[in-house]
């Protein structure tokens, strides 16, 4: 299985950053307006907002191919959780769109998130 690219610094994110996680419950309503609530899921998800703001033309070429590779959305990859160092083995991206922009001469810029699959 493919790795999330490091930078050439060794680590995988710049800051800032943003982590989250998401929370999977049912909700099903009843005609009198009750509610019952129950979890279709044992843990919550995460999502990594990753930015990087100052990536060489090396580094964001490598991004560029790595998300390609993984035809966007459709790919699986294992990241490493840039916060505490968890390997998660099963990510995939959140969009199929990758903007990539160059500021600057050493100055590329871009953005993407990354999320656990199940």
């Amino acid at each position: 299985m493919a790795e999330f690219p490091k930078l050439k610094t060794g680590v995988v994110a710049q800051y800032p950053s943003d982590r989250s996680r998401q929370c999977f419950t049912s909700v099903y309503r009843f005609i009198d307006g009750l509610e019952q609530r129950f979890r279709t899921g044992t843990t919550p998800l995460k999502r990594w907002t990753i930015r990087f703001d100052l990536l060489d033309e090396g580094e964001l070429s490598s991004m560029e191919i790595f998300f390609l590779g993984q035809a966007g959305r459709f790919g699986n990859f294992s990241f490493t959780d840039p916060w505490d160092g968890t390997l998660y083995a099963n990510c995939s991206f959140d969009s199929d769109v990758l903007e990539l922009q160059f500021s600057d001469l050493g100055r590329g810029v871009t953005s993407l998130v990354v999320k656990e699959n199940r």
